[in-house]
């Protein structure tokens, strides 16, 4: 009688983690199809002739940091590895291009609206363009957002 008891109780107990374990499971799979609310931004900054130089600087030594007191996460950045045909270096479309990220749309739109309004920013912009603008004066921004795939490394 006693064997009969541990088995029923250790069979509860395996059919409780297993529906415990089924239910985590499916929890999980809910969550991932909702989808991580983190944003990416793809931007492509072209420069204006002869000053990549001085925007890479102003990014490396200010705009960087910025971005995180604003809730910008910095996730890479990047110059092209070799212009396009019958460009050289220097000409009007270098171009600094750059992912950052977003806990969603809307801290994206916030935390923009909070960065440009940022005195430090503008003190950093006016005296980096001291010696004119840093960017191209037609199309100077390019901005795109997205969401990660399921399948992507990077979330």
């Amino acid at each position: 009688m006693k064997w009969l008891t541990v088995t029923l109780v250790l069979g509860l107990l395996i059919l409780g983690a297993t529906a415990f374990a089924t239910r985590a499971a499916d929890d999980k799979k809910a969550d991932a199809k909702k989808g991580d609310p983190r944003v990416f931004e793809l931007r492509t900054y072209h420069a204006a002739p002869g000053k990549l130089a001085a925007l890479e600087a102003r990014f490396r030594d200010h705009t960087m940091k910025l971005f995180e007191k604003h809730g910008i996460t910095n996730i890479g950045y990047w110059t092209e590895l070799e212009s396009k045909k019958g460009e050289q270096k220097g000409d009007p479309d270098d171009k600094l291009i750059y992912i950052i990220a977003f806990p969603s749309k809307d801290a994206a739109e916030k935390s923009w609206k909070d960065f440009q309004a940022d005195p430090d920013w503008k003190k950093v912009k006016d005296e980096s363009e001291k010696n004119g603008p840093l960017l191209r004066e037609k199309h100077p921004v390019e901005s795109v957002y997205m969401n990660p795939t399921d399948f992507s490394p990077i979330k």
